[in-house]
């Protein structure tokens, strides 16, 4: 008898914790939701059974049922203007409260190493500037953070580790430093709180963090056996699938503002099927998190020697780079030629890096029209008396130093050899750079920051860097690319 009621209170606690709602890391305590906006509130529960969501700022409840087979059930909430602490209850005959949840802007971190780059550096490849921020870090600061662990698979996940976390000295120091750096920058700017969901893997190529639908309706030459068993996996952080498998999938469909993405080094020989990778990612995203008009900002790779400084791989994918962005509606580039590292594939200085990610989205999608955030975009070129005058798309402010040679410049006559070239602000047009050299008494090309390794001086009146460009459009040299 004592054994059979034993039994029957195993059963009912085992009934109880099946019950209890299952959340995915996204939606926790210490979370941000996206303001003024239907909020998507998720998870797992028996099938079939009644969830019902209330929310402490409106008092509202708003229920569902799980689905019939998977248990999986969605409400979406409307959130207010930007606020907080609120609390959440969760129920499915157990209640699960949220405790400290913000209400603020919201935004999706990706990418490769170094995006993943926390503020406390790699070794011997420190975050310039981490330290101050590890140690000032504060907990009533509203700044909330996400980190999703690595986990790849060949099978689409519900499930990932990962937890929102306040802003203390042992969470930042293990954060993404341009994600942080992008969230202080939003946050001091807007006064508002901020959260960021940093999904990310060092060396990663773009094809892993794309879902299998897209490479079968968009490329089909694309090997996808890993996927079934056919042949073992390759690489776990750059096979196809893979890493949007296990670091994505698991958070659909949680609703942020927008997407900052810093990846390429892996994909860098691939310049132009890049462009359509970049494409279909910010498309599947965008229809995924069913955020159709999710702002997409990307960091444009930093310089780097990659074996051999003079080469040009480099300069042609930057080009694709942008290429990519200005075919996708709501999105930029920020450029990063002026702070690489001939030492390190990982510079330093991420404060730049993410506060150029923020004025950009602070210019385009909050109004900050003090500000001109857009890098400077080469326009046209005129030649004539032995010079070429460079003409860019920039603010009313112009462009900038002006009085002083600008680094970063080559000049080539109709023999399409390169030469290093001076170069200077027009005195009279505040949008025209003037290049020459003597190596090249009749130009007809110029090219700026082409090469693997280079250091640019060519910026807006905001300090807001150019990136690589050409004005001719002459094939590809293998001569020149291969290193």
């Amino acid at each position: 008898m004592k054994k059979a009621a034993i039994l029957l209170v195993l059963m009912l606690l085992s009934g109880s914790l099946f019950a209890k709602v299952i959340l995915p890391p996204v939606i926790g305590d210490n979370m941000v939701l996206q303001q003024q906006t239907s909020a998507a509130i998720f998870g797992k529960t028996e099938p079939g059974k009644k969830v019902s969501v209330k929310t402490s700022w409106n008092r509202k409840t708003v229920n569902t049922v799980a689905d019939s087979e998977t248990g999986k059930w969605l409400v979406r909430v409307q959130t207010p203007a930007a606020g907080g602490p609120y609390e959440i209850t969760i129920s499915d005959g157990d209640k699960t409260v949220l405790h400290d949840v913000l209400i603020g802007e919201v935004w999706f971190a990706s990418g490769q190493s170094n995006m993943e780059m926390p503020m406390k550096g790699y070794a011997s490849q420190p975050a310039k500037g981490g330290t101050r921020y590890i140690v000032g870090a504060k907990a009533s600061r509203p700044i909330r953070v996400c980190n999703i662990a690595h986990y790849s698979s060949e099978s689409v996940q519900d499930s990932c580790a990962g937890c929102w976390n306040k802003n203390t000295p042992n969470v930042v120091a293990y954060t993404s430093a341009t994600a942080y750096f992008f969230a202080d920058a939003m946050q001091d700017a807007l006064d508002v709180p901020v959260g960021i969901i940093v999904s990310s893997w060092g060396g990663s190529s773009i094809e892993t963090w794309i879902k299998r639908e897209v490479f079968e309706n968009e490329y089909p030459d694309i090997d996808l056996g890993h996927l079934d068993g056919k042949h073992p996996v390759k690489s776990i952080y750059k096979d196809p699938c893979l890493l949007y498998n296990g670091q994505v999938a698991p958070l659909i469909p949680f609703t942020f503002k927008g997407i900052i993405w810093y990846q390429g080094e892996t994909n860098r020989s691939r310049a132009e099927q890049y462009i359509q990778l970049q494409h279909s990612y910010v498309k599947m995203m965008r229809e995924d998190f069913q955020v159709p008009d999710a702002p997409f900002y990307c960091v444009q790779i930093a310089p780097y020697p990659y074996g051999n400084a003079r080469k040009t791989r480099s300069g042609y994918f930057c080009e694709a780079q942008q290429k990519s962005v200005e075919g996708i509606e709501h999105a930029g580039y920020v450029t990063t030629v002026d702070i690489g590292e001939y030492g390190t594939i990982h510079p330093c200085r991420k404060q730049e890096v993410g506060q150029r990610l923020a004025w950009l989205a602070l210019q385009n999608d909050y109004g900050m029209d003090a500000i001109e955030a857009v890098a400077p975009k080469y326009k046209s070129v005129e030649f004539r008396d032995g010079k070429g005058f460079v003409e860019m798309e920039v603010g009313s402010q112009g462009l900038s130093p002006m009085g002083a040679e600008i680094p970063g410049f080559e000049i080539a006559g109709p023999d399409h050899k390169f030469f290093l070239a001076k170069a200077m602000r027009d005195s009279k047009n505040k949008r025209v750079v003037v290049v020459w050299s003597d190596e090249v008494p009749e130009p007809i090309a110029i090219r700026y920051c082409w090469r693997n390794w280079c250091v640019g001086g060519l910026f807006n009146n905001f300090g807001i860097p150019a990136g690589p460009f050409r004005t001719d459009d002459w094939p590809l040299n293998p001569a020149d690319w291969e290193e």
